[in-house]
């Protein structure tokens, strides 16, 4: 598993890092939120561990910028920090923290509190649900809503819909949405995924103008 340690204090993170490893965990060190910011684009962690107070931007602001992409939401949140307060805690929390720890911390108690969270995490991972607005896809029941309303997609506009939510706001290729909607063997072509693609704008109504075309490649899903 892969944690994200997002600490500008270079003790601490040494110490940190020192106990992940020895738990087995593969372990990315950032000391600023904008070296964090450029490296989830490329690679997602299993859990992110972040600082409030940092050089450049604000854990909260972190925490608030992970909640709010469908494709990195469910990455779990532990903030590890010297902020005591009870309303820095509330807010924590508000944003959707997973735990909060406060320094100085005990090492055991950190592992601890982190398995924890990966195991409560772990269990609600097979099915995913994506949210953004009134709209909600639940991938395990194969189900789209639109403001509460169910929208019956084909189980083609399902495989595309949910294939873009997993590479939110990347652009993806008609040959991508081909091979993992239809795959090699399918005779589908750059016309198939067009029309499939404006049958499910339709059907989303307002939500359709999310799908956005990237002209000459293919389509991503961004609000």
């Amino acid at each position: 598993m892969r944690i994200f340690l997002i600490e500008d204090d270079e003790d601490i993170a040494l110490v940190v890092k020192e106990a992940f490893k020895s738990q087995g965990f593969e372990v990315e060190h950032f000391p600023k939120a904008l070296d964090f910011f450029s490296a989830i684009e490329k690679r997602t962690p299993d859990l992110v561990v972040i600082d409030i107070m940092l050089p450049d931007f604000d854990g909260f602001r972190i925490a608030n910028f992970l909640k709010n992409r469908p494709d990195l939401s469910d990455i779990p949140v532990i903030f590890l920090t010297a902020k005591v307060s009870e309303e820095d805690k509330l807010r924590g929390f508000d944003l959707g923290a997973d735990d909060y720890i406060t320094k100085p911390f005990s090492v055991k108690e950190l592992l601890a509190r982190v398995n924890a969270v990966l195991r409560r995490v772990g269990k609600k991972k097979e099915g995913k649900v994506f949210k953004i607005g009134g709209l909600e896809v639940d991938t395990e029941r194969v189900k789209v809503t639109v403001e509460g309303k169910e929208i019956k997609l084909t189980p083609s506009e399902f495989k595309i819909m949910r294939f873009l939510l997993e590479n939110y706001g990347k652009p993806v290729s008609r040959e991508r949405l081909i091979e993992g909607v239809w795959g090699y063997d399918h005779e589908a072509s750059d016309r198939t995924v067009d029309v499939h693609i404006k049958h499910l704008r339709d059907k989303l109504g307002k939500y359709g103008k999310c799908i956005k075309t990237v002209r000459g490649f293919g389509y991503k899903f961004e609000v």
